[in-house]
């Protein structure tokens, strides 16, 4: 499957909560492959401003990007950055966003940008391709460092085990690839039988703390709320207990603020690890309107 035909998992619940409507205006935050985007375009006659920090997904939606014309306008800057990204289009308001979060399948499968352990890869994880990057963290943090981040982001049981291995494994040679740092971790805390290779959860800590995948969120997610118009819907789709605490967190908290009766749904699909959130503000009580 190419990836301009890959379809997000979630585009019809998206699109229900989402409600998008002729001639409204909506954010893709995670523009990643283009799925959602394609999706609301298709579904009204409205346009789209779809967010990635990571220029490589963006330079592959060119082709198709095309025949929606100026319905769809790509921008190279993380979503928290959405308010200033807007504005120097002229844009101060919108109908709807979208936010799909985690890493994508394309970031997954390309084996130089180096978020998977099972491709051989430089050990990088930089969804915009900067630095510092993975291979920095593991090269200089001690090991109560690397401890903390594999627990704190990784929920990993065994983050001391772990990252004492990494230290010691890095004085004889330096942890510069993918499979390097995965068959350490493999080596220090085995998981015969498991369905879910040892290195899942230092991998997924690396990536949320070098790309600061949860800070970006909340400022994401503030941002939207600024930008949303009275009834704009904001609808967030998360894969683990990290992102879906801050959002259901950040919902909840707007949701005490608005009595009268606002919108809010949540939904687990019975064989998904994912859930669905969705928030409407309400005319009388935006946030910015105390």
């Amino acid at each position: 499957m190419s990836y301009a035909a890959h379809a997000p998992v979630m585009a019809d619940e998206v699109l229900a909560a989402l409600a998008p409507k002729i001639g409204g205006t909506y954010v893709d935050a995670t523009f990643g492959g283009g799925g959602y985007s394609r999706a609301i375009l298709n579904a009204a006659e409205c346009t789209v401003f779809g967010f990635d920090r990571d220029r490589t997904a963006l330079d592959r939606a060119q082709g198709w990007a095309k025949d929606f014309g100026d319905r769809l306008q790509l921008i190279n800057r993380p979503f928290a950055q959405m308010v200033e990204g807007l504005s120097d289009l002229g844009v101060d308001a919108v109908d709807g966003v979208v936010f799909d979060l985690g890493v994508s399948s394309m970031q997954l499968d390309e084996a130089d940008r180096g978020f998977s352990f099972r491709h051989e890869g430089p050990l990088s994880m930089r969804m915009d391709g900067g630095k510092p990057d993975a291979g920095d963290v593991v090269a200089t943090a001690d090991a109560r460092e690397l401890a903390a981040i594999f627990k704190i982001y990784g929920e990993e049981k065994r983050s001391g085990a772990i990252a004492r291995a990494i230290v010691s494994a890095r004085e004889t040679a330096p942890i510069n690839t993918t499979t390097s740092l995965a068959a350490i971790v493999e080596k220090a805390a085995p998981a015969p039988g498991s369905k879910i290779h040892p290195a899942t959860r230092v991998f997924q800590a690396l990536r949320i703390f070098i790309n600061d995948e949860l800070g970006q969120l909340l400022a994401g997610l503030r941002a939207a709320e600024k930008l949303l118009r009275p009834t704009g819907r904001l609808v967030a789709v998360t894969f683990h207990s990290l992102e879906d605490r801050i959002v259901k967190r950040f919902f909840a908290s707007r949701i005490a603020a608005q009595p009268s009766g606002s919108r809010h749904a949540r939904r687990r699909p019975k064989s998904r690890s994912l859930a669905l959130s969705c928030f409407m503000a309400k005319p009388w009580r935006r946030s910015d309107q105390k």
